[in-house]
This record gives structure tokens, sequence and C-alpha cells, in this order.
């Protein structure tokens, strides 16, 4: 074959393939675009409604699907337990105690205060972290950790501590999960303000409103007679006071069942 129609051969090829990438290429920069258009105007909109919120992750975070069970206590569990009185509910994955001598809380309540107590008096006490301070129940509720992101109101994995008139812990009840399996590959989530933008439309956050934490945990999604399956949830806090939560995959929001407000940190 003549050498000079290889090489017009080649040419034409190397063209076709340069225009291929260059339509690859602004496929990709108009979807970007479009993206960051769309993440705009939503911006745009909250600032309108004077909504403020603090200054979003905007890193892409991948996450997965956990499963765990509810660890069911014993009796040697219960025996390094010094200074209570300690009973298990049938079938035994509820703790609930009364302390001989009550803890003393401070008239301003800080969750810090109750870090060593947590350590030194509560099975696991380490893996708890605050949760929410309810002054109608006087009940103050520590969810459980796994790998320092909370298990949002799981009822298989909290801590609920009574104080009475006196503001004094006089007894708790306790849940744990345990056999925690990550389930399948860890996928991308919802960015948080794509979450926020899902609150906003369903009305749950109002004008003038302010978003004072975001958050990452864990919420149940499924609930098995053994165990459960939890899914990675955002949680936002508005005006210090009201809990929302997000389902970080699906961008379902989440309501827990309870009939009062809570107080949070």
């Amino acid at each position: 074959m003549d050498w000079s129609k290889i090489k017009t051969i080649f040419i034409i090829t190397f063209l076709i393939l340069d225009v291929y990438l260059l339509f690859q290429f602004m496929k990709i920069r108009d979807a970007n675009k479009y993206e960051f258009v769309t993440e705009t105007t939503f911006e745009e909109k909250l600032k309108a409604d004077e909504i403020k919120y603090e200054e979003l992750p905007t890193a892409k975070i991948k996450s997965q699907y956990l499963s765990a069970k509810p660890k069911v206590f014993t009796k040697s569990d219960t025996a390094k337990l010094k200074g209570q009185s300690v009973t298990l509910k049938d079938p035994g994955t509820t703790l609930q105690a009364e302390f001989e001598k009550p803890f003393a809380l401070s008239n301003k309540f800080e969750p810090a205060e109750l870090a060593s107590f947590l350590k030194d008096n509560i099975l696991y006490g380490d893996q708890y972290q605050f949760g929410e301070k309810n002054e109608k129940k006087s009940t103050i509720t520590y969810f459980q950790q796994y790998e320092s992101f909370p298990l949002y109101k799981n009822i298989n994995g909290m801590i609920t501590f009574t104080y009475n008139s006196e503001n004094q812990i006089v007894s708790y009840q306790q849940t744990y999960l345990e056999g925690f399996e990550k389930m399948a590959a860890k996928e991308e989530i919802l960015t948080p303000l794509k979450a926020i933008e899902t609150l906003h439309q369903k009305g749950d956050i109002k004008p003038k409103s302010k978003i004072t934490k975001v958050e990452l945990g864990y919420s149940t999604r499924i609930q098995l007679a053994a165990s459960q399956v939890l899914a990675p949830t955002w949680h936002f806090v508005v005006n210090d006071k009201e809990n929302l939560f997000v389902n970080a995959f699906e961008g379902q929001i989440i309501q827990f069942k309870s009939d009062e407000k809570t107080n949070v940190e």
C-alpha cells in the first residue's frame, strides 16, 4: 500500500478520535456545569429564605449498610456493675439498674461531666455518646456508636438515664448492639446540601432558620426479630433544638416516633 495513503488513513483516524474525545469532554463538562448551577440555585434559594448554616462538607463521601444484633446480657456482665441494683428484662437484651448512691449533675448540664461516670460505671460506656436531654421526662439519652458514628434513636443501642427533682441520676436502662457486619461495597452517599434540599422542599426547614449542627451516623433501615440493617443517615439540628434526619442513600426523611421535642448538644 502506498505510504501516503497509510498516512492519510492515520490522520483521519486520529481526527475522528480527537472529535470523539472532545465530545466526551464537553458532555462531562456540561453535566458538571449543570450540577454546579443546580446547587448554586438552591444555595441562592436558601439565602433568599434567610436560612443559615455552617460550612458543609464538599468532598464525596462513601458509606455502606451495616447489620448488627442486640446483645443478650448475662450474669457475668451484671456482676461487673458495682453499687447498683441490676435486673434484666426478658430475653436479657435490656439492662435496668438503680444506683445505690445517686450521681449529682450540675445545674447546667454538660455532656462532658458524664464522660468518666460512663466509663467507670456502665458496661461499654466509652462506646456511647450524648444524644439528647428531655426535661419533661427527666431523662438523658446516650446513643451507641459504631466507629465514631452515632446510631440515632436505636432502641437496641442506647442508654437512658433518669434523674430526680434534685438533679441526681438515680437509674438507667441500657441496650447494646454487637456483631456488626459491613454489607456490600461502599457507595457514594448524598451530599448534605442535597439532604437539606429534601428537607426544604418538604417544608421541614422554615425561613429564617439556622442549621446549627450537621452530622453523619446510622439509623435502622430494616428491623428483624434477631437483627437489624442500619443505613447511613444525615442528622441536622435546626435552631439548636429540632432534630431532622435523612437517609443518606435513598434521600428519605426519617420520622422517629417521639411525642415531645428534645434539646440536643
